[in-house]
């Protein structure tokens, strides 16, 4: 599981930002699946391919009286929302896994995209921890997954195309920000930023 710590903002820097992928199909071989009729080998068209952020979790406000060199924030699940990788359509012989390789692949990523056993959610023990200098006023933090949607066109051989639809995500992160600075430049830690910060900040005003 690759948790939400792939890619961290610290004291308004952003350290690392990993992006995923793996390689596709193409061809045209049928095999048997479970006694349908399968094609493993065929060929995706791809469409609609949308990139979205969501906030997984915020911590509660934090405000430091005093300078501080460290912090440390207990992440709360924001709302109900388990986001797990979702394909639907999937070919026979393929498989949900197969598909997101696949889209993988289109998108040329790096690692690979989420696979259908991850899920996207901050663990009730997860926590965000900085040591960064000289800490003082009001923080926030919060963790992140980037939500990658796609459709998708199957052909292979002469079977009818398959059409389908792909939920995955490239990428997932974790903030800490200071309320006095710009907001984040995600959309997730502008959201965190107006629902932690003091009213009139910088950050909940610029949001």
């Amino acid at each position: 599981m690759r948790g939400i710590t792939r890619g961290t903002w610290a004291a308004g820097l952003l350290a690392v930002m990993v992006t995923a992928g793996l390689t596709g199909c193409t061809g045209g071989e049928s095999t048997k699946d479970e006694g349908a009729k399968a094609c493993s080998n065929g060929t995706y068209t791809w469409s609609g391919v949308r990139h979205t952020e969501r906030m997984t979790a915020l911590a509660a406000p934090v405000s430091f009286a005093k300078k501080t060199s460290s912090y440390r924030a207990h992440l709360e699940p924001v709302g109900n929302t388990l986001h797990r990788p979702t394909v639907a359509g999937a070919p026979a012989g393929v498989g949900a896994a197969g598909v997101i390789k696949a889209l993988g692949a289109h998108l040329k990523v790096s690692e690979p995209l989420a696979g259908p056993s991850e899920t996207a959610e901050a663990a009730d023990d997860h926590y965000f921890e900085a040591a960064t200098g000289d800490l003082k006023g009001a923080y926030y933090s919060w963790s992140w997954v980037g939500l990658v949607d796609a459709d998708f066109t199957y052909t292979c051989g002469g079977d009818a195309p398959v059409k389908g639809h792909v939920r995955t995500w490239d990428r997932s992160g974790s903030g800490f920000m200071s309320c006095s600075d710009d907001p984040a430049d995600r959309a997730s830690g502008r959201t965190a930023a107006r629902r932690t910060c003091p009213d009139g900040s910088r950050a909940a005003k610029g949001a």
